[in-house]
């Protein structure tokens, strides 16, 4: 059976299990606090969107600072190619191929396939459903407060639901959270400027920018409770559809041209997004929180508006424009300030990390697949010899092939679901996947293909079925 909050506070410690060795040793309660946990999810932003990730032309000072004074994660993936999938693996810690929460909410109707294409995508849950013990509720049951502040795009239910759950049932206050600010089903604001028609936000002044109000929430809320453990999880709308931003700053990058910036409008998007988290991150500062406080920085899937160079492809596929995003953790005294690691790593992982970070053990019954990085925060390894996606659905774009992926060290093995197609690069010496080398190392494609299957097969995968039509598909 799945653990529930109530499960959890009726079980003992001596039940509970030692924690990992690799636990931060726990201090007398009487004179240590447990550390604060922040996690900032940026919406759409690319592997290279920000300056401290090469982007020259955009400039992200926060967050450039952030990673000066924590570590940089160069080979971070999210958990999918769209959004609700990654969200739901962050909850959960589980990978969206077991969670059969495969593509974004609400995506296409049930048996859908592209014209064109001779896959029909598999049936796939809109929603997270409450069965999951998420980060936040086991937090919550630790003694932390708890808040969701932005997006939450895993609460779709359908206008014509009438056996489970309603939408309202399954936002955020209902998986953990004690607060709730702008977390719906709805995967992008109606308008960046009140009035946002944002449920659980309402509106003040007219024409307010929501990246800071949002920022003003998350403020607010670490101030009133700054004299006990707090998590908050703030997932900014920044920087997805619609494309919208303050009138100075797409002034600014209108009159800068050239590598990183594809549209001025997003650039300032990203700006602005940098300008109200770094507002945060002084008020960690100047309330004495910064020292005990871990700050987690990521990206929910690959760049779709902005310039995603070297990588190849965007939002909704599976090359690295479309999976490889930013991450970045600050943890002061734990974690080494200016540090870069090249590990891969992916979404699933703060579950667990989060885990350790609160000394805290993993939810019985409930598989895990991600990996805890507290070992990658003490420059140590992880035991992971290899990360996997899965993506059986067409993006709202429709402009991608149905597919999975295994990246093991440097190679990385693109299996393509439609014709079976193997596409292998080396992204060592290739990042853009130019060179396709299945043909050229046959055993190494044929090993890393089965071994994309194995874990397929492991993880209760659900795979498009094959229909009678058109041969090959779009994206290629």
């Amino acid at each position: 059976m799945f653990f529930t909050r109530r499960h959890l506070s009726a079980l003992s410690l001596a039940s509970l299990g030692a924690l990992s060795s690799l636990t931060i040793a726990a201090e007398p309660e009487s004179t240590a606090k447990k550390p604060n946990i922040v996690i900032i999810m940026a919406d759409d932003l690319g592997g290279k969107d920000l300056h401290c990730y090469g982007n020259k032309l955009v400039d992200t000072p926060s967050l450039d600072q952030l990673a000066a004074e924590g570590m940089r994660f160069t080979d971070a993936y999210a958990a999918a190619p769209v959004c609700s999938p990654t969200r739901a693996a962050m909850m959960t810690g589980q990978a969206p191929s077991r969670l059969h929460l495969t593509n974004h909410a609400p995506g296409h109707k049930d048996g859908f396939a592209l014209k064109g294409s001779n896959l029909q995508e598999p049936k796939t849950l809109r929603n997270l459903p409450l069965s999951y013990v998420t980060i936040a509720e086991r937090l919550s049951e630790a003694g932390y407060k708890t808040a969701h502040i932005g997006k939450w795009h895993l609460s779709y239910v359908g206008r014509n639901n009438t056996t489970g759950p309603t939408e309202l049932e399954l936002r955020p206050e209902h998986q953990g959270f004690d607060i709730n600010i702008g977390g719906h089903f709805r995967g992008g604001p109606p308008s960046y400027f009140a009035p946002y028609k944002i449920p659980n936000l309402p509106d003040k002044e007219e024409g307010e920018y929501l990246p800071k109000r949002l920022a003003d929430e998350a403020i607010a809320f670490i101030k009133d409770h700054q004299d006990e453990p707090f998590f908050l999880n703030w997932w900014p709308y920044s920087v997805h559809y619609p494309i919208q931003a303050r009138k100075d700053l797409i002034k600014k990058y209108s009159q800068r041209k050239g590598p990183g910036i594809k549209d001025p409008i997003y650039a300032a998007m990203i700006e602005g997004m940098d300008t109200e988290i770094g507002r945060f991150l002084k008020a960690l500062d100047e309330t004495g929180l910064s020292k005990n406080t871990i700050v987690i920085f990521k990206s929910d899937n690959g760049g779709y508006d902005g310039d995603n160079r070297p990588f190849r492809g965007f939002k909704g596929q599976l090359y690295e424009g479309g999976v490889r995003i930013p991450w970045i953790v600050r943890w002061p005294g734990k974690v080494p300030a200016g540090s870069v690691n090249h590990t891969p790593v992916i979404s699933m992982d703060c579950y667990p990390t989060l885990l350790d970070v609160a000394q805290l053990p993993l939810t019985p019954n409930q598989p895990v697949d991600g990996e805890s990085l507290l070992p990658l925060f003490q420059q140590k390894k992880i035991k992971r010899d290899a990360i996997y996606l899965h993506y059986p659905n067409y993006a709202f774009h429709q402009r991608n092939r149905l597919g999975g992926v295994i990246r093991e060290g440097d190679y990385k093995l693109i299996q393509r679901y439609d014709n079976g197609e193997l596409e292998l690069y080396n992204l060592a010496v290739d990042i853009s996947e130019t060179k396709n080398l299945a043909k050229q190392s046959p055993e190494l494609a044929q090993r890393l293909a089965e071994k994309l299957q194995v874990w397929l097969k492991k993880t209760n995968a659900q795979m498009p079925v094959r229909v009678q039509g058109g041969q090959g598909a779009p994206g290629k």
